[in-house]
């Protein structure tokens, strides 16, 4: 196993669950666990294409590399001979809106430079068969009583959902492998097209790859900056439950210029992290995470729309972050791969009398994997403010759908904050990492702290 002075710069949120009480929702039933495998795929997705042939049928994904792939050259795109069909611009917007979110075509109006070059669909989510199995025999057992889950913890713990917060849980806990070793950089990028760089480190361990795992621990992690020079140093740790009404979220600090640990309460909901410019809250890492609790959920349900899909073209080592891929208003829409998928829509209101600088925030997650493709967050006053744009791949040495990429935009002020990029880091992230529980301690921060 690699220790590390590793991080979540950015961090998932979630602290204490204190609202009220909740109605329990029923299990699912024994033919609607027959469904997993037969009509739906085995995360829930419907298997079939839809009635014009525009979304084909799922077959099983993109389970392995191309021939002659390695890790060290970054991930091939298995599709580079696709075409694009057409592309999607602000003159010709109105002719797709019933296939794009208020966000995309509010991107589209506001940048001349923002377009969405549109593909072929192609369904390569994959995971391995142990998460199959994983999802099939705990979806019978598992139920949301209030804003907790009651009966143990799955990789998909809803898998036919019935309720707007059960699909938004599926997001929070979908499989992401035992733990993974990354480092990546992060860039806010203002309106005048002036950014700058951040960058972290990331070790991240699910409770049941832990050499000692914890009672409703969900995951634990560590996060360290690595650069700009006035961040360098600062490291968080974070315990992250599966039930956070039984458990808030707990997190420490190492600050480098105080040189001492302490506890990070805020790392939750609408507060900020350094880094970031203010353009991302803390529940808005990973597209979303944390609890739930200020905000009442409704499913919407399922519709068909262009989502940032198989986006291999942005993943290129060959990229240069100046060059090719960082550009005034938007990353380099060229790199971008939008495709027809099928997602649910997920709807979050506000509460009366709790706070979030967000009023209202609809969520669109990919029907084969959970994963949020697209948020839009609107103000207080419920104009729409901020716009996420979340572009995934399939790592297929791994079996993992996950980011290429998170870009938050921000409409009002014209900035926009791009993370997750890898493109000028040699080393490859590794997923199948294992940890010690005595390395996401308090005590460990101060060893990590490099100032």
């Amino acid at each position: 196993m690699k220790t590390l002075n590793a991080v979540l710069a950015s961090a998932v949120a979630a602290v204490g669950l204190m609202g009220t009480a909740l109605p329990a929702y029923a299990k699912l039933t024994a033919a609607e666990t027959a469904r997993l495998g037969a009509d739906l795929t085995p995360m829930g997705a419907e298997k079939a294409g839809n009635s014009d042939g525009t979304i084909p049928a799922w077959t099983g994904g993109l389970c392995s590399p191309p021939a002659g792939w390695s890790a060290a050259g970054g991930y091939a795109d298995p599709f580079a001979s696709d075409k694009v069909k057409f592309t999607i611009t602000k003159a010709n917007a109105a002719q797709y809106k019933d296939k794009l979110t208020p966000g995309t075509l509010a991107l589209l109006a506001k940048y001349d430079n923002f377009k969405m070059p549109v593909y072929d669909t192609r369904r390569s989510a994959c995971y391995p068969d142990s998460v199959y199995a994983d999802v099939r025999t705990n979806a019978p057992k598992l139920e949301l009583v209030g804003f907790g889950i009651s009966g143990g913890r799955a990789d998909v713990p809803f898998p036919i959902p019935k309720t707007g917060v059960e699909a938004i849980y599926n997001h929070q806990q979908r499989y992401l492998g035992p733990g993974v070793l990354r480092e990546y950089n992060s860039f806010p990028v203002r309106a005048n097209g002036d950014f700058y760089k951040i960058g972290s480190r990331e070790y991240r361990i699910f409770n049941t790859s832990l050499d000692q795992p914890q009672p409703n621990l969900l995951l634990a992690f560590q996060s360290a900056f690595t650069t700009p020079a006035t961040l360098e140093g600062t490291v968080f740790l974070v315990h992250e439950p599966i039930d956070q009404v039984k458990q808030v979220r707990s997190a420490w600090i190492y600050n480098a210029g105080q040189r001492r640990v302490r506890r990070a309460p805020d790392l939750a909901y609408d507060n900020f992290t350094d880094g970031t410019e203010g353009m991302r809250t803390s529940d808005q890492f990973d597209a979303w995470n944390g609890a739930p609790d200020r905000y009442d959920w409704k499913l919407i349900g399922k519709k068909e729309i262009y989502v940032p899909y198989n986006a291999y073209k942005l993943a290129s080592k060959k990229l240069k972050y100046k060059d090719d891929i960082i550009k005034k208003n938007t990353i380099n829409p060229d790199l971008m791969r939008y495709e027809l998928h099928r997602v649910w829509e997920v709807e979050a209101t506000l509460k009366p009398g709790s706070k979030h600088i967000y009023g209202k925030r609809v969520f669109y997650l990919d029907e084969d994997t959970w994963t949020v493709m697209y948020e839009d967050a609107y103000d207080t006053r419920k104009q729409l403010w901020r716009v996420g744009v979340h572009p995934l791949i399939q790592f297929y040495d791994v079996k993992i759908p996950y980011y290429r990429a998170n870009v938050w935009h921000d409409l009002n002020s014209g900035a926009y904050y791009a993370a997750g990029l890898d493109n000028e880091i040699k080393a490859p992230w590794d997923w199948n990492q294992k940890g010690k529980w005595a390395d996401f301690q308090p005590d460990a921060l101060r060893r990590l702290g490099t100032k």
